[in-house]
């Protein structure tokens, strides 16, 4: 069974770091495709950024996050890294682990076939 936990979530000021991780437990955890997704109270979940199984080279980033969030894998770790600085309030949300198990960064939720349970990002002004 495949599952996906978060960790790393709390509360943060404004223009602080936070770092979010998700391990897996998938067997072939190298050749999934991951991502993180985010949900704010009264939204939809929408993308953040994810992160090719081809030698973690492909990257792809929500326009809102790009130049502020950064995604990285350890496959030897079974893990994936969200590295969030300059946080404002406007990124406080649930931030959700996914996996793909096939090529392509895909940025709709729909393109995932494994969900974490979530982990709160809360960033006070």
């Amino acid at each position: 069974q495949v599952q996906l936990v978060e960790s790393g979530g709390g509360l943060v000021q404004a223009g602080g770091s936070l770092r979010v991780s998700c391990v897996a437990s998938i067997g072939t955890f190298s050749r999934y495709t991951m991502g993180w997704f985010r949900q704010a109270p009264g939204k939809e979940r929408g993308f953040v950024a994810a992160i090719s199984w081809i030698r973690s080279t492909g990257t792809s980033y929500a326009d809102s996050v790009e130049g502020r969030f950064t995604i990285s894998r350890d496959d030897a770790k079974y893990t994936v890294v969200l590295q969030m600085d300059r946080l404002n309030p406007e990124h406080t949300a649930v931030y959700y682990c996914a996996g793909r198990r096939s090529m392509g960064l895909v940025t709709t939720t729909a393109g995932y076939d494994y969900w974490g349970q979530g982990t709160q990002v809360t960033v006070s002004s």
